[in-house]
């Protein structure tokens, strides 16, 4: 006899309710495992395109393409049952025109399941949201730090220090809730000015090195995980040392297989039991 369990994922318009009723938690994913075990726990997942930098080992976001962001958000939604599931859109994917912001991101969509799209940059993108949403598609803007900026920032850099960056930034935000975005991630700003955005919209917003303020936060898996090296970002807070943990249990088993300790007869086939 089966018991059916009623889980349902959680919708873009629930998330938007949060404002103003609970902290919204999320994390990254890019792979089933990981997706898996923070499920029952978040809000939402993003498949971000860090993916280049944590998956791949690249020095930056800017080579992962639309196939690959596509796999591995598929990847995700297939090991998840709870959390919505967005994805990045990656770079030079929408930036070039509304029309082709639309082809990747619907593609991106209907072949992984994703119930939203993030993509980066300021009012100038605007109209590309608004063209999106108009057309089914919810998007997670993104300002402030942008990593898919990197080249033209100069680096990893604190954004809104000043008063005349942090206006640009607010600006930003308000005509990406004016296009219709669902929410705003908010990265590496200045905390006053992130609370002031926060209290200025509507929509949620998600910090990762902003605010507690904020109404949400975000963070690469890997680094509260300990799986992303030796040292952490100043915004991230390690909760477990799993990568230390992984290396343990590589030794071991590299020398019980040395010491021929493992494997024994009863991880093997066709063994006849004693007895």
């Amino acid at each position: 006899m089966s018991i059916h369990t009623d889980i349902r994922r959680t919708t873009i318009p629930q998330l938007v309710a949060l404002k103003g009723q609970r902290k919204i938690a999320a994390l990254t994913a890019y792979i089933a495992p990981i997706a898996r075990a923070i499920d029952p726990h978040l809000d939402f997942i993003l498949v971000g395109d860090s993916t280049a930098m944590v998956g791949y080992g690249l020095p930056d976001t800017l080579t992962i393409s639309v196939e690959q962001m596509t796999s591995h958000a598929a990847a995700v939604v297939r090991a998840t049952q709870r959390s919505a599931v967005v994805v990045d859109m990656p770079f030079g994917s929408y930036q070039e025109s509304p029309e082709q912001a639309f082809r990747n991101a619907a593609h991106m969509m209907a072949y992984s399941g994703a119930a939203a799209v993030k993509l980066e940059g300021g009012a100038a993108l605007a109209p590309t949201v608004a063209f999106l949403v108009a057309r089914g598609v919810p998007v997670l803007a993104h300002v402030g730090l942008m990593p898919q900026y990197v080249n033209t920032m100069g680096g990893f850099k604190a954004q809104g220090m000043n008063d005349e960056a942090a206006a640009r930034i607010l600006a930003d935000a308000q005509a990406h809730a004016e296009a219709g975005a669902f929410g705003v991630v908010l990265e590496g700003i200045a905390e006053p000015l992130a609370r002031r955005i926060t209290e200025a919209l509507a929509i949620p917003t998600i910090g990762i090195g902003a605010s507690p303020g904020c109404d949400g936060q975000v963070l690469v898996t890997e680094d509260i995980l300990g799986l992303s090296g030796a040292t952490i970002p100043r915004f991230a807070k390690r909760y477990a040392d799993i990568g230390a943990q992984i290396g343990e249990a590589a030794a071991q088993y590299a020398e019980e297989v040395r010491t021929q300790a493992f494997p024994g007869l009863e991880h093997c086939f066709g063994v006849k039991k004693s007895g």
